[in-house]
């Protein structure tokens, strides 16, 4: 988005999954839609003036969508935001399908506050647990005053986080890749080949490195965070999911 679209146009924080073609697997995201294009966080290597073509999607509940655009800023990462680039659509048909997923966005952002949240945490390490839940309990305080529970539960592996889903919904997983017994990457293929769990949003979090990111996306996480994580980078991304302003 150039700097008249961001005066402008209305944008809506809202995350998608974003795969750039012609580009090595890597995962990517939406941070906010407008009318005249899209924020997107990536280490993709795009310089201003760049054309780009991806596809924006949400497993389970939207297929993706082609659209074309150029880069017309980059955000490098920084101690309180991960990178990114911001690109702008021209195509009147690629705006139309924009035009859509915002007002979806809109839509979402602003429902009625939700009665409560329910997340997941899968992870086998107590002080990454810890410092996961100081997190949330920081955004049940301050985002939502108190006011909206927010319900946390705990699973040291996949095979106990698939007990959990089946005994209770969840609004959002956040899971580790490398666990004994049942790794993270065997939970998400299990859930997203279950009709009850697909459309469940999945944050992973590992250091595993570009091989430990492609798999991920291949099976569908939604939000793939490399350690070591900076704890904005997890507080951002799970408002996002939930769609917490």
């Amino acid at each position: 988005m150039d700097e008249e679209d961001k005066r402008g146009d209305t944008r809506v924080p809202f995350v998608l999954r974003v795969h750039f073609q012609d580009r090595a697997a890597a995962l990517n995201a939406t941070e906010n839609l407008s009318r005249g294009g899209l924020f997107v966080q990536t280490s993709e290597p795009l310089a201003p003036g760049e054309p780009v073509f991806l596809s924006v999607s949400f497993p389970g509940l939207l297929k993706p969508v082609p659209l074309a655009g150029e880069v017309v800023w980059v955000r490098p990462p920084r101690p309180d935001a991960v990178g990114g680039l911001g690109i702008r659509v021209a195509d009147p048909t690629a705006r139309q399908r924009l035009e859509g997923m915002l007002q979806e966005g809109v839509r979402r952002a602003t429902a009625p506050a939700a009665s409560g949240y329910r997340v997941l945490l899968v992870e086998d390490n107590p002080h990454v647990v810890e410092m996961y839940s100081y997190v949330l309990k920081k955004l049940a305080t301050e985002n939502l005053g108190g006011r909206v529970p927010m319900e946390v539960h705990f699973a040291q592996d996949g095979h106990g986080a698939l007990a959990q889903l089946e005994a209770r919904p969840f609004d959002l997983v956040v899971t580790d890749l490398y666990m004994p017994v049942l790794d993270g990457f065997q939970l998400v293929a299990r859930m997203k080949a279950d009709p009850r769990f697909r459309a469940v949003p999945v944050v992973a979090i590992s250091g595993g490195g570009t091989e430990a990111q492609e798999r991920a996306t291949y099976l569908g996480v939604d939000v793939y965070l490399g350690k070591p994580v900076r704890f904005v980078q997890v507080l951002e991304t799970v408002k996002r999911l939930l769609r917490i302003s």
